[in-house]
């Protein structure tokens, strides 16, 4: 029988379920990744497991999110990790050592293993042949305890990719591509697999855009085969034992199939405020810009930044310009230091950021009241560059530099045709700011500091519960509108008391008042709800406001099993003209729940209109269970005391 890659790693890793389309199933994960955003919760949701030391190859835990330091908040919630981490088996990448999915597929990442980790972009891996996955922070948690990952057996896209790029147009054209063939909700629960001749024209940093920014798709994850060009990355990493050849079978069978011609393929923009909003710069060209910002995990590689110098090198940023550039690791930021591209970036007029998320979470960094901001990055929802009113637009780091340069959009083709930056033989290696676990875990004292608050539980599922409609939302609302993450609010990540007077305010500023004088209330959604960052915020925030239920047209995959994994009932309209029908303040009834439960079809009443609705809960045997004791820590807590 012939195997996609997918299918292969899935076979070899797993341990629950068969490998049959829309089925549940559970794989073993060999690594894990956390950072600072999401990781307290992770690992304070690993210690009420009381589990000694993780059971992965290998669990890391990464600082680049929360880095601006105006309070003690975040580096309290730095020493929480560094020392639950030294205690509990799990490597620690100090801050400044760089972006998680950059820094993980640089020295970490093997090709054929399996990686769960508690931000979107995890995928990322993919471009080094990991099947790669993210997923909210207690997931990772059960992972690292030596559970499990379930998720449904998703359907296998192949992504065929012919010709060749030309001078000019990049790999994250190719992922804006797909984007426009695919949209924002064109891949969930499904994997896109890369093949074709084009394949073996991208390095691994090429790859790794278009995995990192597969996230954009909804997806479950993206993977490339691993090659030569795979070899050569790990041999110039000094870690070419980690290589191992990856390949679909000839034959292997695939559910839809995307075609790009790389030779045909333009520059593109993805316009506000979507990432599948896309258009071909050359329809723009001449958009005055006041910001651009090169980085993310999305584009902040040694050649990215490389390409970004050669352009740049004896010319001046534009003086209606502001050229922020953060590198994705201090390998990136050392190895441009070193050969004296980091000062053709400075005499340019750049200004060099730490090696973090920054402005791409909007930590720093927000355009100017209604201006427009060219990013690099993988996100332009409206407000998350920290100013609500701005343009932001998506873009290669080769059309980036050369609209820095002219002030205005700038399609690249034909004026970057000198620049040849090619894969180094060997890069710098300096792991001296990973910090190992403790060989005995026993006697390292965690820290916590006041800003740290337990996480809430939700409460077992009633048969029977009235509640009020607290809000009524519309397409596409992201975990930034549910749970904002801005300069101003990451600092509590690890306050969800703090955090839930934020919770929906960008959609509607009165719905944390509006949710405690109405506790047991119920969210209505559109499609797609919860699309974004796996933040699980987004889930405890209104956990903590006492929300028993989202009715959606559609959910996002990650967010969905946060709110299972949290005891949030996810239902989803069978008849999409009810959404219409629901307005704020409408009491609905549930009745019969956890027979109902059972049947997968709950029929609720709106009694404030007189009608009644049909909703389906689309979960799994495992999930219903969670779902029925509240959440997945209450359950095992049940389970513990049978």
């Amino acid at each position: 029988m012939s195997y996609t890659i997918t299918e292969k790693i899935i076979q070899d890793h797993l341990v629950e379920g068969e490998m049959i389309k829309g089925e549940e199933i559970g794989i073993r994960i060999d690594q894990t990744l956390t950072q600072d955003s999401t990781g307290t919760m992770a690992y304070m949701q690993l210690e009420a497991m009381e589990i000694d030391r993780v059971k992965t190859e290998r669990s890391l835990a990464y600082i680049d999110h929360n880095m601006l330091q105006e309070g003690p908040e975040n580096m309290d919630d730095h020493l929480y990790i560094q020392s639950v981490a030294k205690k509990h088996g799990v490597y620690f990448s100090r801050p400044g050592t760089g972006i998680c999915h950059q820094v993980e597929i640089e020295r970490f990442g093997v090709p054929g293993q399996t990686l769960l980790g508690s931000d979107s972009h995890t995928p990322t891996g993919g471009g080094i042949g990991m099947l790669a996955i993210g997923a909210g922070g207690l997931d990772v948690a059960v992972a690292m305890a030596g559970g499990a990952y379930n998720l449904l057996m998703p359907q296998i896209v192949k992504v065929h990719l012919t010709g060749k790029l030309r001078k000019g147009v990049s790999s994250k054209d190719i992922i804006l591509e797909v984007l426009r063939q695919c949209t924002v909700k064109g891949g969930v629960n499904k994997v896109f697999e890369y093949s074709g001749e084009g394949v073996a024209t991208l390095s691994v940093p090429e790859r790794a855009t278009i995995t990192n920014m597969g996230a954009e798709l909804g997806a479950t994850t993206s993977v490339f085969p691993s090659d030569e060009n795979t070899r050569l990355f790990l041999k110039a990493q000094n870690r070419e034992d980690d290589y191992t050849p990856l390949s679909a079978d000839e034959g292997a069978v695939y559910d839809e199939v995307v075609e790009v011609n790389l030779s045909a393929l333009e520059p593109l923009v993805a316009c506000p405020h979507s990432p599948d909003n896309v258009k071909k710069i050359a329809e723009l060209q001449g958009l005055k810009v006041d910001q651009i910002a090169i980085g993310s995990c999305t584009n902040s590689s040694y050649m990215d930044l490389m390409k970004v110098a050669a352009i740049l090198k004896d010319k001046t940023v534009a003086e209606n310009v502001q050229l922020v550039i953060a590198p994705g690791s201090r390998q990136v930021l050392s190895m441009l230091a070193d050969n004296g591209a980091l000062t053709d970036l400075l005499n340019a007029g750049a200004r060099i950021l730490e090696c973090g998320c920054g402005p791409c979470i909007g930590m720093g960094q927000a355009p100017r009241t209604d201006g427009v901001s060219l990013r690099t990055f993988n996100r332009n929802f409206k407000g998350r560059s920290g100013t609500v009113g701005a343009d932001v637009y998506l873009l290669s780091p080769e059309a980036a530099a050369v609209s820095a340069i002219r002030g205005e959009l700038t399609d690249p083709l034909g004026l970057v045709d000198d620049i040849d930056i090619t894969m180094p033989e060997s890069f710098l290696i300096n792991d001296n700011t990973i910090v190992p676990p403790a060989p005995e875990g026993e006697h390292v004292e965690v820290v916590k500091g006041p800003n740290i608050k337990p996480f809430p539980l939700g409460e077992a599922l009633k048969d029977r519960f009235e509640s009020k409609v607290l809000i009524h939302l519309e397409d596409n609302i992201t975990t930034d509108h549910i749970m904002p993450s801005n300069a101003k609010l990451l600092p509590y990540r690890s306050n969800i008391p703090y955090l839930a007077d934020h919770c929906l305010v960008p959609c509607d500023p009165d719905f944390p008042k509006r949710a405690k004088e109405n506790p047991g209330g119920v969210i209505v959604a559109g499609h797609n709800y919860g699309q974004g960052s796996s933040r699980e915020h987004a889930a405890l925030a209104p956990v903590y406001l006492g929300v028993k239920a989202v009715l959606a047209k559609s959910f996002a995959r990650i967010h969905k099993n946060n709110l299972i994994n949290n005891g949030i009932l996810p239902l989803v309209f069978e008849n999409e003209e009810a959404y219409d029908t629901i307005e704020i303040g409408d009491v609905l009834v549930f009745d019969d729940v956890l027979q109902q439960l059972e049947d997968e079809t709950l029929t609720v009443v709106n009694q404030t209109k007189n009608k009644t609705y049909t909703l389906i809960l689309d979960v799994s045997e495992r999930q219903k269970k969670m779902l029925k004791h509240g959440g997945l820590i209450l359950q095992m807590r049940h389970d513990a005391q049978l």
